[in-house]
């Protein structure tokens, strides 16, 4: 039986290796080792004052010392989750609310973590909204981000994000994504089902439309939208080339915070974990 058990663990490691080969991925390799979603936000609740950015109708954390930041009030929330097909019980009541994403609206306090799970790739400018987050946080404080990995989401053909974008985007003060962003999500991303991914199987995205008609159908949505926000992603990252933006941005000063841990994808999943810690110098 043992050695029954010990040939399947083998041949399942093996499976798992040559998956992790024919897509790229080195196997068994991450800068900062593997964590679980329970196990990062048992440390995010355990830092003290917490924001949590976008929760909508699934809250990370809950509790006195955890604070809401959304695009919406809760009413308003729950409208869309009933939209959605959503949990509208499931929406908290917002403690601070902008429009535009902009956390500036929030000056009664500061807080020891900032958690954000599946946000920063949809900031228009991602370097803005990160010391928009420096500015809430105490001296030391942490920003606790959750991921998307492009490779494993719908996300999967388009190209990594470069730190010259970021900077870019940054120097023209976005605050809506780029007529390039919009199309591209509208056109060339797949579907959104990880382990699919996982073990090569990338298509198909966009059922019986061709990519004709989804760029003639984003085209007359940009359109109509005129300045008005358009929700996609506009970054696009794996835990590798998040640490290296990162890091290049942070040896510019572009960002205020130390890089203190990018976790690997755990196989199957379709998100990564990253920490960022405040460089504030304490008053």
């Amino acid at each position: 039986m043992r050695a029954q058990l010990k040939s399947q663990v083998k041949s399942a490691l093996r499976l798992f290796s040559t998956t992790c080969r024919a897509i790229g991925l080195p196997p068994f390799r991450a800068r900062d080792g593997f964590t679980s979603r329970p196990q990062f936000l048992a440390e995010v609740a355990a830092a003290g004052e917490v924001l949590e950015i976008g929760p909508f109708d699934r809250p990370l954390l809950s509790g006195p010392r955890v604070r809401y930041f959304d695009v919406m009030d809760q009413a308003a929330l729950k409208v869309r989750a009933l939209a959605h097909g959503r949990a509208p019980e499931g929406c908290p009541a917002i403690d601070y609310v902008s429009e535009r994403g902009d956390l500036r609206v929030i000056t009664d306090r500061r807080f020891d973590a900032v958690i954000s799970a599946h946000c920063i790739e949809h900031q228009p400018d991602l370097i803005g909204h990160l010391e928009q987050v420096f500015e809430l946080l105490h001296p030391g404080g942490r920003y606790f981000a959750i991921v998307p990995d492009k490779r494993f989401s719908f996300d999967h053909y388009l190209p990594e994000t470069r730190a010259s974008e970021l900077l870019a985007a940054h120097w023209e003060r976005r605050t809506v994504h780029t007529p390039s962003a919009i199309l591209a999500h509208r056109a060339d991303t797949t579907h959104n089902t990880p382990w699919r991914h996982w073990i090569g199987l990338h298509r198909p995205g966009h059922g019986a439309d061709s990519r004709v008609t989804r760029l003639r159908k984003a085209m007359l949505e940009l359109r109509g939208a005129g300045d008005d926000y358009i929700d996609v992603h506009g970054w696009f990252f794996t835990p590798p080339s998040f640490q290296l933006v990162m890091e290049t941005l942070i040896e510019l000063g572009a960002v205020r915070f130390h890089l203190e841990r990018v976790h690997g994808t755990s196989f199957a999943s379709g998100e990564f974990f990253a920490v960022l810690r405040s460089a504030r110098v304490p008053e």
